[in-house]
This record gives structure tokens, C-alpha cells and sequence, in this order.
């Protein structure tokens, strides 16, 4: 492809349309199609897939997902030329992207790609290509319009790739989460917050999303969605068999699934009504008096763990008994500290450390969510001597 060729652009959400919209002003000759009929007006498009490779020598898929690639695909198996070499940027499972190169053979280069909206307009992508000499050289004009490459060994390597930098990414983006609730709760500017937060190891993200972080977006604006982000860490996850907090923690944002990643960034921390009996419990702890952790438990609570080298499961009388109504002589001393609160609905789960004396506890809580209020089901504690 030494001279402009025509390229099919499959899929004209955010990345699709921007992706045609640059090649365009490289002076591709560019013919889109995408499946929800909602079409950038600047962008030739055909009424269905196979019109639009029937005649192109590159095929660019800007998919959601594995099965939407499959099923356009099978669409348009029977239009794609010999020679057409089909170049897919959309973010998919490694065992996907390596049955889509098995499926196409040479012709097919999987080829991920870091950065969003902005980063396309710029021909500043990051790209992970997976792909034949030959399929390469024929496809480096665009993929060297649209930013670096970066040369990758399988399709499947690259997906996973592109898996885990949007990992880091979710990552950066509770990061910033918390930090802005600890500053909302330290009562400080969030614009404040911001400028200093951009000379950190955060800066880079919050340069970037400074508009969304501060309301100056219009909602439903968006380079890179809270949906399209859960669903990579969805997928992650299920590829590495290894637990993902930051899928729960998008997952479980309430944010808008089309709302930028920032969005999610902003949301507020959880509701006094869930720290409650958490708070019960401290005040038990410091006080000595069983009273509180009746409020913090429910009746048919147990608070389980290793005691003396032997596992007990106390009843809460029987735990509310191990207090005897006043507070412990070292008190003055001790430390507690609420480290995580997720909540799941009706359910949530949280962390607790206590210092007390020589010894730490590290104390887990189930809540749910009862008639008048939230309320302890069940604690299991760790002591570190």
C-alpha cells in the first residue's frame, strides 16, 4: 500500500469514526459502515458490511468486542478479496484474537492499540501489531498514520498486551478516585487538588482528563467509556484466572457506562449509613462496652478466627461476654483504621486494621444491607503477634 488504497472502516463508534477521520486527512480513500446505523457525517458509508470490502484492499475493524468481530466478520467473509489484508484495533480476549488469526491466516493482523479520541486525531497511537511480513508491510502506511508500532509476536500476545496496560490504566483511575475522596473528606479544593495532583505520578491522567474531573464536559461526552473499560477488565480477569480489583471496582461505580473513565474518578465515597456499624465497632473496641457492637452486629452474627492456635466461632453473646464495660488499660495506645469499604448492592465487604499493644489485627467484615440499616452479618480476624 505505497499509495493510497481504499480502506473499509468497520465500526464507527468513538475510535472507528476518529480512526476513519484521520486516515481521511491522510488522504485515504475511506469508505465506513457501522452497525448501529449512527453515522459520522464526514465519512462515506455503505448500508451493510460486505458493500464497504467488497472493493477495499484494508479492512479496519473498531469493534466492541470479540463476538461483534466474529459476527461481522462471518458477514463479510464471502466480500473480502484474496489480497485484502483485514487489520483489527478492537480490544478482545487473547484466546479470541488467537482464533480470529487462526480463521483469516496471513491476511490478518491483530493489532491493539494505546490511547484514545485525542491520541488518534494526533497520529499518536501506541499500536501492538501481530502480523506476517508481508500483511505488515502492505498495512505500514496506516498503521504509521495513526502512531508507533510496536511490533508483537502473536495475535494472542497482543491482546493480552492491551489487556494489561488498560489494567494500569483502571488502575490510575481509582488511584485518582481515592485520592480525591481523601481531599473532599479533608475538606480540601478540588482545583487545588488537581494542580498538585498533575505534578505527581498521576499528572499525566489528570492533565488529560482535567475537563471530565471538573464538570466541563458535557454529559455523555466521552473518549474512552466506564463500559468499554469494565468490559477489558472483565475480560482480563476471566483470561488470567487471577483476582481483579479493579473490575469490581469499575463494575461497581454507578457511574454511566457511556460516561468517560474519568467519570468514574468522581464518584463519591460510600455512604456514612454503610460505616455505621464499622464505627459501632471501634467505639466497642475503645469504650469496652458490649453495647456497641450490638448495634454494629446483627443478632445472628459470628466472629470467627484463630485464637490460642485453635479456631473458634463465637456467637455475638459469646463475643460481647470477652468485654467487660470499660475500656482496655493501654488504650491511649491502641489504633484502628477502616482500610476498604466495597459495596455490592444490598451486601459489603470490609477491612479493618487494629493496633493494639504488641499485637495487629487484621479484622474482615460481611455487611447486608437490613431494615433499619446496615449491620455486621459475620467478622473472620487475622492477629499478627
Amino acid at each position: 500500500m505505497t499509495t493510497p488504497h481504499t480502506v473499509a472502516v468497520l465500526g464507527l463508534g468513538r475510535m472507528g469514526a476518529a480512526i476513519a477521520g484521520r486516515l481521511m486527512a491522510q488522504d485515504q480513500d475511506v469508505v465506513g459502515w457501522t452497525r448501529s446505523g449512527r453515522t459520522p457525517g464526514d465519512v462515506r458509508t455503505t448500508g451493510a458490511p460486505d458493500e464497504a470490502v467488497a472493493k477495499a484492499d484494508l479492512v479496519i475493524l473498531a469493534l466492541f468486542d470479540g463476538p461483534a468481530c466474529r459476527q461481522v466478520l462471518d458477514d463479510v467473509r464471502a466480500s473480502l478479496r484474496a489480497d485484502t489484508v483485514v487489520l483489527n484495533t478492537s480490544t478482545v480476549a487473547p484466546a479470541e484474537a488467537a482464533e480470529l488469526a487462526r480463521t483469516l491466516g496471513a491476511s490478518y493482523i491483530h493489532a491493539p492499540v494505546l490511547g484514545s479520541v485525542p491520541a488518534v486525531a494526533a497520529g499518536t497511537l501506541r499500536i501492538l501489531a501481530a502480523a506476517d511480513r508481508e500483511a505488515f508491510d502492505r498495512a505500514r502506511p496506516v498503521l504509521e498514520a495513526l502512531g508507533t508500532v510496536r511490533r508483537v509476536d502473536d495475535a494472542s500476545t497482543a491482546a493480552a498486551l492491551k489487556l494489561i496496560a488498560n489494567n494500569s490504566l483502571a488502575g490510575a483511575v481509582l488511584a485518582l478516585r481515592d485520592s480525591l475522596r481523601q481531599a473532599d473528606a479533608l475538606g480540601l479544593p478540588r482545583a487545588e487538588v488537581l494542580d498538585v495532583l498533575e505534578l505527581g505520578q498521576l499528572g499525566g491522567l489528570v492533565a488529560r482528563k482535567r475537563p471530565f474531573l471538573t464538570g466541563q464536559v458535557a454529559p455523555g461526552t466521552a473518549h474512552f467509556t466506564v463500559g468499554a473499560l469494565t468490559k477489558d477488565m472483565a475480560l482480563l480477569a476471566a483470561a488470567s484466572h487471577t483476582p481483579l480489583r479493579s473490575a469490581a471496582g469499575l463494575a461497581d461505580s454507578h457511574v454511566d457506562p457511556e460516561a468517560d473513565i474519568a467519570v468514574a474518578a468522581t464518584v463519591p465515597a460510600v455512604e456514612d449509613a454503610v460505616l455505621e456499624p464499622l464505627r459501632a465497632y471501634v467505639r466497642g473496641h475503645a469504650t469496652g462496652d458490649p453495647a456497641h457492637f450490638r448495634d454494629a452486629f446483627l443478632p445472628t452474627a459470628h466472629i470467627e478466627g484463630i485464637r490460642n492456635g485453635a479456631f473458634v466461632s463465637w456467637r455475638l453473646d459469646d463475643y460481647c461476654a470477652l468485654f467487660e464495660g470499660r475500656p482496655a488499660p493501654d488504650e491511649p495506645g491502641r489504633r484502628r483504621r477502616i482500610d476498604a469499604v466495597d459495596v455490592h448492592g444490598t451486601v459489603a465487604t470490609a477491612t479493618m486494621t487494629l493496633t493494639h499493644g504488641p499485637d495487629t489485627f487484621t479484622d474482615l467484615f460481611l455487611l447486608a444491607r437490613a431494615d433499619d440499616g446496615w449491620r455486621i452479618a459475620n467478622k473472620a480476624y487475622h492477629r499478627h503477634s
